[in-house]
């Protein structure tokens, strides 16, 4: 049954086949042949039009079609190229700015360097710092090979960061200025008040997020933000880095029992490269 049909189906294609080049070569022929009368020829050119858009239509279709499938595959190839681009100059961006931030630490640093002039200024990045001791100790990428000694002052841009502790050939271990180890040898300190009285004692300790001078030599007031600096006495450390500025006073008693705390200038999270001290006589 099926076959039946479809041997129908060709018949009629076969037919209209033979009746469309019939119509084809009847319109030729009457086109050019001037004696035949004009509605004749009227006919055979309206015959003539209808099989041509009857032939060129599905030739026009797939062309449309190739043109369109070839258009979408140019557009997906910019649009592939274009994302490359945009991850490039992302990624341009972030080295850029990474290498921004560390022209400018570097710029702070070499000013910082200036200003420690009886000093062999080294600078360094730092290597690593371990979550258990991460208020105690870095590792910096100077030792030996550079000059380092230890017990050398460690200093940021913002102002002191500790001292050397332990020194190998090729990196040193120094010990933050907020370190909890109580054994740690501390930093003598200083500031002056606003009568231009001036206050010497020692890093002590610390309590939270603060440090604390304790040995105070003499009961002088001090107020809150009042700058606090190293004295350079012990002959280690300069004298005038800055190490913080007072946030609270606790005082009883005598000079002895004052305590002075201190917010830390430089940001002990944010250590990247350092400048070591060390004294040139």
């Amino acid at each position: 049954m099926q076959k039946a049909f479809f041997n129908k189906k060709l018949v009629i294609i076969l037919i209209t086949l033979i009746i469309s080049f019939l119509l084809i070569a009847f319109s030729i022929s009457v086109r050019n042949n001037r004696n035949t009368p004009s509605f004749v020829q009227k006919i055979g050119n309206e015959s003539a039009g209808l099989v041509n858009r009857v032939v060129d239509l599905p030739l026009t279709a797939i062309s449309n079609l190739g043109t369109a499938i070839s258009d979408l595959h140019n557009t997906y190839e910019e649009n592939e190229l274009l994302k490359k681009k945009i991850d490039s100059l992302a990624a341009t961006k972030i080295e850029n700015q990474t290498l921004k931030s560390e022209n400018k630490q570097l710029k702070q640093q070499l000013h910082l360097n200036k200003s420690l002039t009886d000093y062999t200024k080294v600078t360094a990045y730092v290597l690593a710092r371990t979550p258990s001791a991460w208020q105690n100790q870095i590792i910096i990428s100077k030792g030996t090979n550079a000059g380092i000694v230890k017990n050398s002052a460690v200093v940021s841009d913002q102002g002191l960061v500790g001292r050397v502790t332990e020194v190998n050939a090729t990196n040193s271990k120094v010990e933050l200025v907020t370190t909890k180890n109580d054994a740690a040898n501390r930093f003598a300190v200083q500031l002056t008040n606003d009568k231009g009285e001036t206050v010497n004692g020692l890093i002590t300790g610390t309590s939270g997020k603060f440090l604390v001078m304790g040995q105070i030599t003499n009961n002088a007031k001090v107020k809150k933000n009042t700058k606090v600096v190293t004295s350079g006495m012990g002959g280690t450390t300069p004298q005038g880095i800055y190490v913080g500025k007072v946030v609270k006073v606790s005082t009883s008693g005598d000079s002895s029992n004052t305590k002075i705390y201190i917010q830390p200038a430089a940001d002990m999270n944010k250590l990247n490269i350092v400048t070591v001290a060390k004294r040139t006589d």
